[in-house]
């Protein structure tokens, strides 16, 4: 009895753990996009894709920082934000490469788009890379400072 109380309970802390994942992989990320492309639209906002996996830490570390942290009031208010799983380098490749990802330059790796779909930004040398290190701040100050940049693109 004993044992079966503590699969259950392992089985149960699994279940939650991968419903806090940030990536879906049975997702179709293209129909992802498009969804969150209509609703840029109809609040007048902008489209922010980050490209990533549930393995990887730094993928993990900006998930956390742009939902929970300094970073989730800047973003909720002006943009649809999807995250597009990679895998294990094979799956979305060819979303990231239509978009001018370079996924080799490390993840996570973002795209920000208009809501008519045309790329206004892309991280070119993996600057998200290191979310870990650069910790909440640095990653609300980078945020910070492409998305002004793209704002006063626009």
């Amino acid at each position: 009895m004993k044992t079966l109380c503590a699969l259950l309970l392992a089985f149960i802390t699994m279940a939650a753990v991968a419903a806090d994942l940030p990536y879906n992989e049975n997702a179709d990320a293209k129909q992802d996009i498009q969804h969150a492309l209509a609703l840029a639209a109809a609040k007048h906002n902008d489209v922010i894709v980050i490209f990533g996996a549930n393995w990887c830490g730094d993928c993990r570390m900006l998930d956390y920082s742009i939902k929970t942290g300094t970073s989730a009031p800047l973003l909720a208010r002006d943009f649809q934000v999807v995250n597009v799983n990679v895998g294990r380098w094979d799956k979305n490749l060819d979303l990231a490469k239509s978009y001018g990802v370079p996924l080799e330059k490390g993840i996570p790796a973002v795209a920000i788009l208009s809501s008519a779909n045309k790329v206004l930004y892309v991280t070119k040398e993996g600057e998200l890379a290191n979310a870990r290190q650069m910790g909440e701040n640095g990653i609300y100050d980078f945020l910070k400072r492409v998305t002004a940049s793209v704002k006063a693109e626009k």
